[in-house]
C-alpha cells in the first residue's frame, strides 16, 4: 500500500545535523521510496493514504539493541541488588517457573511498551523463543531473536537444539521482520567447549551471535582466574569474533580489549540505565566510539531498568558520560540519537535496512508531536529529542510500512487484553 507523509520536518539520520523542513516522505509497500521536497516528487504519483505531518517531526524508529522482552513480568520484583545476587537469588529462581504462555504475554507487554515509546526494532535474548516469535509476528514489530543459552545448565544441550529449530523456522519470518541470532549468555556461563558448538551453528547457518561480555568487574576477575585473560581476549582467542557479534554491556573493557572489538567489528550494545541501577560500572563508550567501534543503545530487561523507553536511554547515555568525563561535549545530542538509530541498526546486523530515513530503507519511522510546551522554542530538534522529548510525544509509529500506532492508539492488537493477561501471568509467578 502506498503512503505519503506531507508537510513534515525530518531527521533522516543520514548526515550530522541535517534537518529536512516541510518535506515529503513516500512509502511503497515495506520500503521508503522518496524523501525530500514536494516539488521533487514524481509527477502523477498518487498515494492510497496521505498523512498530514504538520507540527510533526519524523525520524527513524528507535532500535533497542539489547533486552530480555518477557522480563517485563519481573518488573519491580527484585530491585536495589547487585547483579549476581539479583540473578542468583531472585531472577533465576523465578525464571525457572516461566511457561511458554508467560513468555508470550510478557513479550507482548514489552512490545506494547516499546511501540508506545517509539521502538520499532529490538534484539531479544530469552527463552521459549517460538512464542516470542509468535508475539512479534502478531504485533507488527521488527526483532532480532536469540534463544538464551547457559552452557553449564542441564538445559544447555537442548538450548542448542531449540536455537537451530528457531533459525530454520523463523529466519526472515513475519514478512521479513524477524532475524535470528544465537544467544550464548556469557563466557562465565558458557565454557569453551559449549561456545565451540555455538560457533559451529553460526558457521552452518551464517548467523550472528548475541552475548553478554564484561558486564561486571566480578565477571572480569573470574574469567581472568579461569583463563588468564580478559573476557574479550578469551572470546577472541576462541574465534567467536570471526562471526558477527552483538556484545551486550562491555562495561569493563581495557584499551587492548577495545582494539580487539574494533578490529573484529564487534557491535556493542550500551545499556547505561541498567548498568547504573545494578552498579555494574560505566562503559568506556567515548573511547569505543573514538576507536571506531560500532555502539548502539539498549535498555536491557525491564527487571533491571525498569522501563524500555529509548528516549530515557539516550538522555541517560549522554548525561552519564558528560559527568563521568567532566566534559559537556562528550556524547552530544546527535551522537546519542545516532546510537539509538543507525548505531543500533549496525550493532544488530541491520545497518543496511533500518535506522535511516532514506530511499531503499525499510519504512520504520516515528512521528513526534512537537506542538508541546517542552518542545518550544524549536532551536535544535536533536537536542529536543535527547534532552526534552517524552515518550508521550510519539503520535504515530510505522513499521515495515504498516501503521501500528496512530494518535497514541495501537492499531494491530488489543492493548487492554495484553495488560490483563500480563498481570495474570505475573501474579501466578509470584504467588
Amino acid at each position: 500500500m502506498k503512503k505519503i507523509i506531507k508537510n513534515v520536518d525530518v531527521l533522516p539520520m543520514t548526515e550530522e545535523g541535517l534537518v529536512l523542513r516541510d518535506a515529503v516522505v513516500v512509502i511503497e509497500g515495506h520500503t521508503i521510496k522518496y524523501v525530500g521536497a514536494a516539488e521533487g516528487l514524481e509527477a502523477g504519483w498518487a498515494a492510497a493514504e496521505e498523512i498530514d505531518g504538520a507540527g510533526m517531526l519524523l525520524l527513524p524508529g528507535f532500535i533497542n539493541a539489547h533486552t530480555h522482552a518477557a522480563m517485563t513480568l519481573l518488573r519491580s520484583y527484585a530491585d536495589d541488588l547487585p547483579l549476581m545476587q539479583w540473578l542468583q537469588e531472585r531472577i533465576w529462581p523465578l525464571e525457572e517457573k516461566l511457561t511458554a504462555e508467560d513468555v508470550y504475554w510478557g513479550t507482548k507487554l514489552c512490545i506494547l511498551e516499546m511501540i508506545k515509546s517509539g521502538t520499532t526494532t529490538f534484539a531479544d535474548m530469552y527463552f521459549f523463543m517460538e512464542d516470542v516469535a509468535r508475539a512479534v509476528e502478531e504485533t507488527g514489530i521488527r526483532a532480532c531473536l536469540s534463544r538464551g543459552m547457559i552452557g553449564v545448565a542441564p538445559t544447555g544441550p537442548q538450548a542448542l537444539v531449540e536455537s537451530e529449530a528457531l533459525i530454520e523456522k523463523w529466519q526472515e519470518g513475519a514478512a521479513g521482520r524477524i532475524t535470528v541470532m544465537l544467544g550464548p549468555h556469557a563466557p562465565y556461563t558458557c565454557p569453551p567447549d559449549y561456545l565451540e558448538k555455538v560457533m559451529a551453528l553460526a558457521e552452518k547457518y551464517k548467523v550472528g551471535i548475541h552475548i553478554h561480555i564484561s558486564e561486571t568487574l566480578q565477571e572480569n576477575n573470574d574469567i581472568r582466574k579461569m583463563y588468564g585473560k580478559s573476557p574479550v581476549a578469551h572470546l577472541n582467542d576462541l574465534g567467536l569474533f570471526e562471526y558477527p557479534v552483538l556484545a551486550a554491556h562491555c562495561v569493563h573493557v581495557s584499551p587492548e580489549d577495545i582494539k580487539i572489538l574494533q578490529a573484529k567489528k564487534v557491535g556493542v550494545a550500551h545499556n547505561p540505565e541498567s548498568n547504573m541501577k545494578l552498579a555494574s560500572g560505566i562503559a568506556p563508550v567515548p573511547e569505543m566510539l573514538a576507536a571506531g567501534v560500532a555502539v548502539g543503545l539498549g535498555t536491557d530487561g525491564a527487571a533491571s531498568n525498569n522501563n524500555l523507553d529509548m528516549l530515557e536511554e539516550m538522555r541517560s547515555a549522554a548525561l552519564l558520560h558528560k559527568v563521568n568525563k567532566m566534559d559537556p561535549t562528550t556524547i552530544p545530542s546527535y551522537k546519542a540519537l545516532e546510537m539509538a538509530t543507525t548505531g543500533s541498526a549496525q550493532v544488530v546486523g541491520l545497518g543496511d535496512q533500518v535506522g535511516k530515513i532514506a530511499p531503499g530503507y525499510k519504512a520504520d519511522m516515528i512521528l513526534i508531536n512537537t506542538e508541546k510546551a517542552h518542545l518550544y522554542p524549536k532551536h535544535d530538534y536533536f537536542a529536543h529529542m535527547v534532552y526534552a522529548a517524552q515518550s508521550s510525544d510519539i503520535d504515530t509509529v510505522i513499521i515495515n510500512g504498516s501503521i501500528v500506532m496512530r494518535g497514541r492508539e495501537i492499531t494491530c492488537f488489543d492493548e487492554k487484553e495484553v495488560l490483563r493477561q500480563a498481570q495474570r501471568c505475573a501474579e501466578r509467578l509470584i504467588g
